[in-house]
Order: structure tokens, then C-alpha cells, then sequence
């Protein structure tokens, strides 16, 4: 029987060496299906792999799996350490990709094919990375993967301005983000000499790894400069107020699946960071506590701000993409509510609407796609009766809708119903109305989309979509939304609860790494 590690291992290498070998394949075989497969064989390939990953992690193991890239253990070498969260995030990103990958195959004209894929192929590494990754540098290392893969992504069509110019201000700014980060690491390793996260929390703690060392001089201070400067690049990634702004022209100007990808997966990575920093690293430490009591009402505030601010935004816009995409800026609003409140009730429901928010997304974004290429436009005046040439993706779309602004029994609802009883619990009911009043205003720009593509006559004669295999694409996203929501009791129960303690509590994680740590014999 293989080792979990091995699977690990597996995980975060083949996409890099399939990723790499792609440009050079593509000089000899230059056949679209030749390419088409090889995504969809690596990207099947790394889903099963996570998924994989996931059960061993939830319901075989019971600690955390460390895999140690050669051979090195902590904290002398680097690590990818998948702990419950790190797997059940890699399930999303290895399920989610496969069906990017699927649509795109479907969707994205034969010109420049082998780039985008290698770029795709690039940005689930880059995804994979953060979640699996036991190191705070690896961590930059990985962002910076994930980065560099979306701008190229994001000026995939590099012939028309606006791509060009999104992607110009999302690198410029992005990488400022991603400095902002890097200059964090500085002080963090001045005073702890180590970069691990497990041999970070263990000296935070008091306690520090073998051949690790003692802290340098003022931790408490050098912790606070750094927490600071990382959260900053966190909030960039997730796309929380006030950094919001890049998403939507990145949005729009992307490919549509790079789109899906964006809003459902980018922006949660760096809510993962957050709270991989929040409760793993520094939230078990007294001597940080005042710390996090100041982050949270910070992370509350911004997450509130940022729900209200996009819903009013959202109406507004008349390009569909940017629609779905203030919707995100909305939605991660309420995630950060739910992270901010330092509950073990807020936590479940954020993780929770994370996963929910990533599948009806992405689902939001792939049925659009169906509509802005049938019409050749993404303004919704443009998109008059197109619903009656793609009925698949009508219904599609109209579900991710309900989904996302939480018509029970759908996966939203119960997410959002969980932030209702967190905030309840908390004394804090104002809360509760941010999220009621956000949704309210979001309903307005949905049935603005819903009410051209279904109800208006069309102003012109379309073709009628092709949607037999885009539809079972979106007819397994669709079957999610309504599968999470009717499971989300045992979901709650067998996966939630059990994520959420192994976060607060935090000794598992440490233990797996010292247990790695002590093959150098200390």
C-alpha cells in the first residue's frame, strides 16, 4: 500500500513537470486533440489525486500528511503539509480545474492553445501550492505562481486593449501585494530564524523545533509588522474592500473560464491565507491574543463594507462579467464576516460558504460564457432573448443565481444561515441585516440579467448553442449547488466541525511536522 505521502508528492510535481514539458511537446505535436487531451489527462490526473489526498487526510490518517521535498525534514527543509483544511481546499481546486479545463477545451478558439494550457496548468499549480504548503516563503513562492500564471491569462487576448490594460494594473499592483508579503517574511525570519509554519507556531508558543534556535529579540512587535504587511497581501488576492478594485476589469477581460477561475478560486486563496495566519500560525499564542483582537473587528469591518459597497456597485454595471464579478466582492465580504468573527461557529460557516460561493461562481461565470458567445457581446442589452438559443445554460445560470443568494434548500442558504446563527450567537445582529441588505440590493442586478436573456424577445437572430457536452459541465455544477445544500447537516458534521477543531486546537499540526522534524535524530 502506498504512502499518503506519496500521493502528496504526486499532487504538487506532475502539473509542474506537465506544465514545463507542454511548450516544448507542443514544437513537435502541434494537433489541437493531441493538446486537448493532454490537459484533460493531467488535470484528471491531479483531481483524482486530491481527491485522494482529501480522504486519506479526513478518514484515514487523522493528522496531518507531510510530504519533505527531498528528503529534508523541518525546519531545514521545505514541506507541503496538508492538513484538513489544506485537503478539503484541494479537493475544490483539483474538481474545479477539471471542469475549467473541460470547458475550456470546448470553449477557447485553436489559436495560441499550448500557452493558455500551459498558463492553466501553471495557475493549478499555483493554487495547489498554497493550500498544501507547510512554509510561510514556499507560500510567497506559490502566490507568485498562481500571479504570473493569471496575467498571462488575464492578456490572453492580447490583441484588444482592455485585456492588455487589465492585465497591466492587476501585475503592477498584484506584485506590489505580493512584496508587501515578501518584505512580511523579512521580519518574520529575523526574529523566529525559521520560516515553517509549524516551527512558527511552536516558538509563538514557546517551544521551538530541533536545531531551530530561539527567537531574536522583539517577537511581539516583529509579528504585528508582519501580520500587517502579509494580511495586506492577502486582502489584495481575495479581492476584499479596499482592494477590490482590479477584479472586475480582470474579470471582464479574461478568457471566460479564467474568469470562473478568478472568482471562484483566486479570491479564495487568499482568504485561506488569512486564516492560515488567523489560527494555525499565530492564534493559539497568548502573547499575540491582543493582536487578534484587533484583527478581527478589522477583518468584520472590511467584510462588511465590502458586501454593502459591491452589492451597490453590482447594479450598476451593464457588462454581465462585471456583474458576476462585484457579486464576488460581495460574497468575500461575507466569507471575511465569517472569518473575523473568531468564532468556531463563524469559521464552519466561512469555510463553508468558500466551497459554496467557488462552485455557483464558477457556474455563474461558464453559463455567461455560453451567452457572450452566442451573442458576441457581454452587455446585457446585447443578450435580449438569448436564453431561448441556450436553454441549458439559462437554467444553469438560474440556479447559480438562487444558489448564490441563498434560496433554500441550495447550497447558499445553508451557508448563509450558518453566518445568520454564528453572528446570532455572537450578541451580533446587526451583522446578520448587512448580509440581508447586501443580498436584497444583489437580487436587483440578477433579474436585470435574468430578465433579458429570459424574458425580453430577442433583437436579432442567433444560432442555437451547441450545449450537449458544455451542458453536463454545467449540469454537475448545477447538481453541487443543490447537493451541498440538501447534505450540508452531515457535510457540517463529518467535515466542517472536524476542520474547524483541528484549526483551533493547532497541536496536530505542529506534532506531524516534529515528527518529521526528529529524522535528523534531534
Amino acid at each position: 500500500m502506498l504512502s499518503p505521502e506519496i500521493f502528496v508528492g504526486l499532487t504538487t510535481t506532475l502539473p509542474i513537470v506537465f506544465c514545463f514539458a507542454l511548450p516544448l511537446v507542443s514544437l513537435f505535436i502541434k494537433k489541437r486533440r493531441f493538446l486537448d487531451f493532454y490537459v484533460l489527462a493531467v488535470s484528471s490526473i491531479v483531481m483524482a489525486l486530491t481527491f485522494v489526498n482529501f480522504f486519506n487526510e479526513f478518514f484515514v490518517m487523522g493528522e496531518p500528511i507531510v510530504y519533505k521535498f527531498g528528503g529534508w525534514p523541518p525546519p531545514v527543509g521545505i514541506i507541503y503539509e496538508v492538513d484538513k483544511l489544506g485537503s478539503l481546499l484541494g479537493a475544490l481546486v483539483g474538481g474545479v480545474m477539471f471542469l475549467i479545463s473541460c470547458y475550456s477545451i470546448l470553449y477557447m478558439e485553436p489559436n495560441g492553445v499550448e500557452w493558455y494550457y500551459t498558463l492553466l496548468l501553471g495557475l493549478e499549480v499555483g493554487f495547489l501550492g498554497i493550500v498544501y504548503t507547510g512554509d510561510a516563503f514556499n507560500l510567497f513562492v506559490m502566490i507568485e505562481v498562481m500571479s504570473i500564471s493569471l496575467y498571462g491569462l488575464v492578456a490572453f487576448y492580447r490583441t484588444k486593449g482592455e485585456a492588455v490594460d487589465a492585465a497591466l494594473k492587476y501585475s503592477i499592483l498584484g506584485a506590489t501585494s505580493t512584496t508587501f508579503y515578501f518584505i512580511g517574511l523579512v521580519f518574520l525570519y529575523g526574529s523566529y530564524g525559521t520560516l515553517n509554519m509549524a516551527d512558527l507556531a511552536s516558538k509563538a508558543s514557546g517551544l521551538s523545533f530541533p536545531i531551530s534556535g530561539a527567537p531574536f529579540g522583539n517577537i511581539i512587535t516583529a509579528t504585528g509588522v508582519a501580520i500587517a504587511f502579509a494580511f495586506w497581501s492577502f486582502t489584495f488576492k481575495a479581492a476584499l474592500f479596499p482592494n477590490h478594485f482590479w477584479l472586475p476589469d480582470a474579470h471582464s477581460a479574461a478568457p471566460t473560464p479564467i474568469s470562473a477561475a478568478l472568482s471562484g478560486l483566486t479570491v479564495t486563496m487568499g482568504a485561506y491565507a488569512v486564516i492560515r495566519f488567523l489560527y494555525t500560525i499565530f492564534g493559539r499564542a497568548n502573547i499575540f491574543l491582543p493582536i487578534i483582537q484587533l484583527i478581527n473587528p478589522i477583518l468584520l469591518s472590511l467584510g462588511s463594507i465590502s458586501a454593502v459597497l459591491g452589492a451597490l456597485l453590482m447594479v450598476k454595471q451593464a457588462d454581465v462579467k462585471r456583474i458576476i464579478a462585484y457579486s464576488t466582492v460581495v460574497h468575500i465580504g461575507f466569507i471575511f464576516m465569517g472569518i473575523g468573527l473568531g468564532t468556531e461557529a463563524g469559521l464552519a460557516a466561512a469555510i463553508f460558504h468558500m466551497i459554496n460561493h467557488s462552485i455557483a461562481k464558477v457556474l455563474l461565470f461558464l453559463s455567461a460564457g455560453i451567452f457572450t458567445k452566442v451573442t458576441g457581446s457581454r452587455f446585457i442589452d446585447d443578450l435580449d432573448g438569448v436564453g431561448r438559443y441556450a436553454p441549458i445554460s439559462l437554467t444553469a445560470f438560474a440556479i447559480g443565481f438562487l444558489a448564490i443568494e441563498g434560496l433554500p434548500p441550495l447550497s447558499g442558504f445553508m451557508s448563509k444561515l450558518m453566518l445568520y446563527t454564528a453572528f446570532l450567537e455572537a450578541g451580533l445582529a446587526p451583522l446578520v441585516l448587512v448580509i440581508i441588505v447586501s443580498t436584497t440590493i444583489t437580487i436587483m442586478g440578477w433579474m436585470r440579467v435574468l430578465f433579458c436573456v429570459w424574458l425580453r424577445r430577442p433583437n436579432r437572430t442567433f444560432e442555437t448553442a451547441n450545449e450537449l457536452h458544455v451542458g453536463i459541465i454545467l449540469v454537475i455544477l448545477a447538481s453541487l449547488c443543490v447537493l451541498l445544500g440538501l447534505i450540508a447537516p452531515m457535510i457540517n458534521e463529518l467535515i466542517l466541525i472536524p476542520t474547524v477543531n483541528s484549526l483551533r486546537d493547532g497541536s496536530g499540526y505542529v506534532d506531524a511536522a516534529l515528527k518529521a522534524a526528529q529524522a535528523l535524530g534531534g
